[in-house]
């Protein structure tokens, strides 16, 4: 039998033997072509379809947005086979909001790791419930310990802080010795024949109160080398009585031609008694004053109810130094230099970077405090100081005459005129207010010297540039070094002072480049080593 199809495809003839079929066919409408292509197409892209599905199945894909992962998903879905992950998910987050609501039980014995957690869920086959509160234990655990570790560390640092370096200590103590053994350790500062500059007005005359040698003959050293008129400058360095034979010996071996030093303790000024300045008497006898910054600065904190940095603050806030004589000696200006009509205050924490004569020509409107003010700038923690941070407002006597967003200053570099000061009662204000927070158990304010100054320089400040006086290199780690070397004056405030262990070591350099590491005592003290 043979089979012929005629080359149109419209008959077919089947012939056996003697016999003869012919078979017409309709008209084609689908060409034989086109079944071929069809066929070739779909053996292609078979194999990829079912590919993709069997991707799709097993790696539990959740969403989709494109139009190739709708294709991958609806692989699954024709043959079948749903995707419960959604459900997964939903059951797992009712469990963990279960979790969160529950309390973790005190005989959960939680793993110590990662790896011991992984163990005991293959060995005690835990159920979702108590993975979830296994986790949420071990989670609370690590923050106690994370926070405990934070108030542990910044109690270290405030004792650090609030102690004298050996080297330091060394340095005042050989020093001492050098001025009851050595002739030229006792020399008088300065010589006869400069002592009538020391109230000369054409002069540009500094005050540091110290009891710092080291930080003092920083000070000292960095405005004479960035002084453009060094000759003009003379230096009142202010000491208190045990400090005061070392602090001479330095500067006495150590002359800083062609400045002019002038050293004197506390214990040298006539106008300097107890009867002038019975507030601070009463700060030292005060029993609840004393032992606020000599006593123990940790008990009866609670630690769980303020926050490390809040916990921070106040332990600054008790920093004994703040009940020194030497602390409070700067509202005594015009008495203590009844001569001068201008002076700039320095605090020994400073490292002066540029000529600051400018400052004596400068013109501050009738006021008698020239400050930078500490309420505006980029960096929040630094510049965004106002009276709310210093004093209670919950306390009426403070809320009915403060502004809780009045703009606070910084002490450490000020231009004072002496002349201005004079006329007004800041003195007196100044006093009043110690008396009544005193009075009401330092309830009004807790923090130093700066509370009573902003009350009482209040209407007396002319705000100055910030780039003559950046602060925060104490306790700002992240201190743009850009800024810092801009500044006229960088300002070392806060606990971390460029002398001490705990100094941020990136900003130490701009301080200890005007250290005399030459210097004998230095070298035998191992300053900074």
């Amino acid at each position: 039998m043979q089979l012929h199809i005629s080359h149109s495809m419209r008959s077919i003839t089947i012939s056996s033997n003697n016999d003869l079929m012919k078979i017409k066919i309709a008209a084609r409408h689908i060409s034989y072509r086109t079944i071929f292509h069809t066929i070739l197409i779909l053996a292609f892209l078979l194999p990829f379809v079912f590919i993709l599905t069997a991707l799709v199945t097993l790696e539990g894909v959740n969403k989709c947005s494109s139009i190739d992962c709708l294709g991958r998903r609806l692989g699954p879905k024709l043959l079948g086979r749903g995707d419960n992950s959604e459900r997964y998910l939903t059951d797992f987050y009712t469990i963990l909001d279960q979790a969160h609501s529950e309390e973790v039980p005190d005989d959960l014995e939680l793993p110590d790791n990662f790896k011991q957690l992984v163990s005991e869920m293959k060995n005690n086959k835990y159920n979702a419930k108590t993975f979830a509160l296994t986790l949420k234990g071990m989670m609370e655990r690590s923050e106690r310990e994370i926070r405990e570790s934070k108030f542990q560390e910044l109690m270290n640092k405030h004792f650090a802080a609030t102690s004298i370096p050996k080297g330091i200590h060394c340095l005042s103590l050989r020093l001492t010795d050098e001025y009851s053994s050595n002739a030229h350790a006792r020399k008088q500062l300065p010589s006869p024949e400069l002592l009538p500059l020391l109230s000369d007005n054409s002069y540009h005359h500094f005050v540091v109160f110290t009891d710092n040698i080291l930080a003092a003959s920083v000070v000292v050293s960095s405005a004479v080398r960035s002084s453009l008129r060094p000759e003009k400058i003379v230096f009142h360095v202010i000491t208190d009585k045990k400090t005061y034979a070392g602090m001479h010996s330095w500067f006495a071996l150590n002359p800083i031609s062609p400045s002019i030093v002038e050293v004197k303790g506390v214990h040298q000024f006539d106008w300097l008694t107890r009867d002038n300045i019975p507030v601070l008497e009463a700060m030292e006898n005060h029993d609840g004053v004393r032992n606020y910054y000599h006593g123990n600065h940790v008990a009866g904190a609670n630690r769980s109810a303020t926050s490390p940095r809040l916990f921070a603050s106040k332990l600054q806030a008790r920093s004994p130094k703040y009940m020194s004589l030497l602390n409070h000696l700067r509202i005594y200006l015009p008495e203590l230099f009844p001569n001068l009509d201008k002076v700039v205050f320095l605090d020994d924490d400073i490292v002066i970077q540029r000529d600051l004569s400018p400052l004596w020509d400068m013109d501050l409107g009738g006021k008698v405090n020239g400050a930078v003010e500490t309420c505006k700038g980029e960096d929040p923690w630094v510049m965004g100081k106002r009276f709310k941070i210093y004093f209670n407002f919950s306390h009426p006597r403070v809320a009915e005459s403060l502004d809780p967003e009045e703009c606070a200053w910084a002490f450490g570099m000020n231009i004072f005129d002496l002349r201005a000061w004079r006329k007004t009662d800041i003195r007196e204000t100044y006093h009043s207010w110690l008396k009544e927070n005193l009075k009401s158990n330092l309830t009004l304010w807790r923090l130093g010297t700066l509370p009573p100054a902003l009350i009482a320089f209040r209407g007396y400040v002319h705000p100055i540039d910030p780039s003559w006086h950046m602060l925060g290199l104490g306790y700002q780690n992240n201190t743009s070094i850009e800024s810092v070397k801009k500044a006229a004056v960088i300002h070392y405030n806060g606990q971390s002072k460029p002398w001490l262990e705990i100094g941020y070591e990136h900003l130490r350099p701009f301080w200890s480049k005007y250290v005399n590491y030459s210097n004998e005592f230095v070298k035998n003290c191992h300053i900074l080593e």
